[in-house]
């Protein structure tokens, strides 16, 4: 693959999940209703929803040499993602990630360590200027240092390419990295994160995307999970709602099928809007399937659902 449409520079980890009723307090054991290990990461979930939505896409990591490692790679060749940029750490054991699956709701609480991929440094992401350079769509997150996800951003726009950044977990970090940003994709608890704003109504969503901007963002899109999302910037102020599902199964990772969906559109050209209603679909398609990486949905499922839900 010389050329990719997206580059997603973040972490692999391996996906612990269990399944129970509710989460233990300290010093209680409860027993399981269910138990899955498989690929996971930011990063990774990301990529791989681009890559089954359309996309050429190339992933910027680090992993270790152990069985974890090999399960990043096993999982990225299965979906044709470029891995000529993922580099093998020999002192540090890939990621992997404890991840709690409520029996009630779906709903998921996660402890991420994030290995090999937290030494990634800027001088690895320069490594990968080449790749970065020559794609439509950059895109990043908080799993690994802050100064890669930083150079990625500052490689990626000074070649015009588009960016990206998905700010989980929310970290408190300098205004400065919104200048670099074409778009700033937080939910809503990383929104109020950031800003210290109430984003639990629209008008505070809105104050919330507001004050990105004002921090240097081209545009802040903000996931309200089943109210939809929130795109504000120069692209206009859009509420765009979220396409009804009847069965939750696992929301684990939708926020990483949305932006993997919503960097393939806007790679494709779509305006921002439909580019938002197609990362929306992906998520929707995604939370009806158990896991993460899993879970993401292929370009010809995406493209019945649109069909049928307009």
């Amino acid at each position: 693959m010389d050329r990719a449409d997206i580059v997603v520079l973040g972490t692999f980890v391996a996906d612990l999940a269990f399944k129970a009723e509710r989460l233990p307090v300290v010093g209680e054991t409860l027993l399981g209703r269910g138990f899955a290990i498989g690929p996971g990461g930011k990063g990774s979930n990301q990529v791989i929803a681009a890559a089954r939505a359309g996309a050429r896409a190339a992933m910027v990591t680090r992993v270790g040499q152990d069985s974890f490692g090999d399960m990043a790679r096993q999982t990225w060749s299965r979906d044709g993602v470029d891995t000529s940029q993922v580099l093998v750490d020999e002192a540090a054991p890939t990621g992997a990630a404890f991840i709690f699956v409520s029996t009630r709701t779906g709903d998921n609480a996660i402890i991420i360590e994030s290995g090999a991929a937290a030494n990634l440094s800027p001088a690895d992401v320069r490594a990968a200027e080449g790749k970065i350079a020559a794609a439509r769509v950059f895109v990043t997150q908080f799993e690994q240092p802050i100064e890669a996800a930083v150079e990625g951003l500052r490689l990626a726009r000074s070649h015009g390419v588009t960016t990206v950044l998905n700010p989980a977990p929310a970290l408190a970090v300098d205004d400065a990295i919104y200048a670099f940003c074409d778009y700033v994709t937080p939910n809503e608890t990383e929104a109020a994160a950031l800003t210290g704003i109430d984003t639990g109504t629209d008008e505070g969503a809105l104050k919330a995307a507001a004050s990105l901007v004002e921090r240097g963002a081209r545009n802040a899109l903000i996931t309200l999970g089943a109210k939809g999302a929130l795109l504000h910037g120069q692209a206009g102020t859009h509420f765009v709602p979220a396409f009804r599902v009847s069965h939750v199964v696992d929301t684990t990772g939708a926020g990483d099928a949305f932006n993997g969906g919503f960097a393939v559109a806007i790679a494709e050209g779509r305006t921002p809007v439909d580019a938002v209603r197609f990362g929306a679909a992906v998520a929707a398609l995604s939370v009806q399937k158990p896991g993460t990486a899993p879970s993401m949905p292929t370009r010809a499922e995406i493209e019945a659902f649109l069909r049928v839900n307009g």
